[in-house]
């Protein structure tokens, strides 16, 4: 059977026959849609998939706007079910794949989903939980495997019809939730419009990227995270180009292979995967890479890091900074207008503003907090409305970010506002001191926060971690604090150093900085 292309009346929208019907209308049918672990899927085989979800979640009595939890790791079955349920009207609530148990437990009870689809390999993790008091919870689906533990995905797509009839959804409707990534705490569900997707093409994957047909994009950022949901489904999807999936873990030895099979054009990654692949020797040969274009996001990106990779592949890296709750990037670096070390400037569409202690805009060049205004913002937190009053302000949405505008209009990150420090009675931006360690040659990763000395004073605390996974030693933190203050202030630099393995991270690759706070 033949899958055509569905429309609706005018007036209505349904985000995912934008993504994926349309591009049938226009005849990208046998388009390579996806590459992922099992193989090759096609836009025409990839829609029919979708069909056939929408037609079991009614088969399963799931009604509009009841959610259902995506615990997926990357392949066409999340595609086939994030979309399949926005095609139904049901509510995809995407989360984190590599949580434990206990997160599992809050996210079907904060999120009341009535179905919950499970890859294979978490079930381990997550049966015990769906074992517990979630009385809402009436399905368990199983991607991939032989299924045990829940209904099998593959058995109740071929047993669906492949022809589906789009619920009549507006613009303006709840599509999608994703969850804050929890780098200050508890995650909260920002609630996301049937418009989202497509506005984030129309503004940023179209005039920022140049996304075009016969590009392949591979995003080291999982689709579950707003960053790459984006670069991994909007943006392809939206003019009919590839995007490689990577169901394991985004480690540098698994990056550097599928970057060069089977030769992404563009690529999306978070700085400290980056900084991995240029410290490690997997990276292919600048003459082996197909890449046009990279982009960096989740956390700002040191300048010293961005030149590194251009010189070492001969393509420009475009910094930005997203968040869940404008769900893609609003402030970028361009291509030809690259400044590293900042987050560029406003991607046209967003408007920004930094406001100081007193609510007041502040004076260029002043460290204020970063408000966003845009059509991407999410409504509101689920279930949290002090949380959601303190964060969406009428058009603007508080970030959280701390930044200051340099001399040329470039926005220059200086922080999470809970993470910054006051020093000497003046501001510290911690990611300025971690930006002149991870200079020096020795230093693959630093995280600096606020640590009381003997006076009960704050002062900046580094954590390290070096190339060499080396312990350090007392030489060497004394060769760190020189350097740090031969390149800023005297008091910024940090006044202890402690030698670590590792940072505390998110999945998104955010440093959890109240953790190591928390450790003194």
């Amino acid at each position: 059977m033949t899958v055509e292309p569905k429309s609706l009346p005018q007036g209505f929208y349904n985000a995912a026959l934008d993504l994926l019907d349309r591009n049938l209308a226009e005849g990208r049918g046998e388009r390579i849609a996806v590459v992922d672990d099992r193989g090759r899927t096609t836009y025409a085989e990839l829609t029919e998939r979708a069909n056939r979800f929408a037609n079991a979640l009614a088969e399963l009595d799931v009604a509009r706007e009841q959610r259902i939890l995506l615990v997926l790791q990357d392949s066409v079955d999340f595609p086939t079910v994030f979309l399949g349920a926005i095609k139904a009207g049901v509510v995809p609530v995407a989360v984190n794949t590599q949580q434990a148990a206990k997160d599992y437990d809050f996210l079907l009870e904060d999120s009341g989903a009535r179905v919950l689809v499970v890859s294979q390999p978490l079930l381990e993790t997550i049966l015990p939980v769906t074992a517990r008091h979630h009385p809402q919870l009436a399905h368990v689906i199983v991607s991939g495997g032989d299924g045990a533990g829940g209904i099998p995905l593959e058995d109740l797509l071929a047993r669906s019809d492949p022809d589906h009839d789009p619920v009549a959804t507006v613009a303006d409707d709840m599509a999608f939730w994703l969850y804050s990534s929890g780098s200050t705490g508890t995650p909260k569900g920002a609630v996301h419009l049937q418009s989202h997707l497509m506005e984030t093409q129309r503004l940023y994957g179209g005039p920022i990227l140049g996304i075009r047909p016969d590009d392949v994009v591979f995003s080291a950022a999982k689709l579950f995270f707003a960053y790459g949901l984006g670069n991994a489904m909007t943006f392809p999807f939206a003019v009919g180009a590839t995007a490689v999936l990577m169901a394991e873990r985004a480690t540098p030895a698994s990056v550097a292979r599928h970057l060069a099979e089977p030769k992404p054009t563009l690529f999306f990654g978070v700085p400290t995967l980056y900084a991995a692949l240029l410290a490690g020797t997997g990276l292919p040969d600048r003459k082996d890479l197909a890449l046009r274009l990279c982009v960096s996001a989740g956390e700002a990106l040191p300048a010293d890091l961005g030149e590194r990779w251009q010189a070492r592949t001969g393509v420009p890296l475009l910094d930005g900074i997203g968040s869940t709750e404008m769900l893609h990037i609003f402030l970028s670096n361009t291509p030809g207008e690259i400044r590293y070390g900042t987050s560029g400037k406003p991607v046209p569409g967003y408007e920004a503003r930094l406001v100081g202690e007193t609510g007041a805009e502040v004076a260029p060049g002043e460290i204020g907090d970063l408000h966003v205004s845009g059509p991407t913002s999410a409504v509101m937190y689920w279930r949290k409305r002090r949380q959601s009053r303190e964060t969406f302000l009428g058009p603007w949405t508080r970030t959280g970010d701390k930044y200051r505008l340099d001399a040329d209009g470039y926005w220059v990150y200086c922080g999470r506002s809970d993470d910054m420090l006051k020093v000497s009675g003046q501001y510290v931006s911690p990611f300025e001191v971690e930006a002149a360690l991870m200079s020096h040659f020795d230093v693959l990763e630093a995280a600096v926060v606020g640590h009381e000395d003997a006076d009960r004073l704050v002062k900046p605390k580094a954590f390290v971690v070096l190339k060499n996974e080396g312990k350090g030693s007392p030489e060497l933190a004394d060769q760190l604090k020189a350097h740090v203050r031969s390149h800023l202030a005297p008091h910024k630099y940090p006044r202890w150093i402690e030698f670590v393995p590792s940072l505390p991270k998110t999945a998104t690759g955010k440093i959890q900085r109240f953790l190591l706070r928390a450790e003194g």
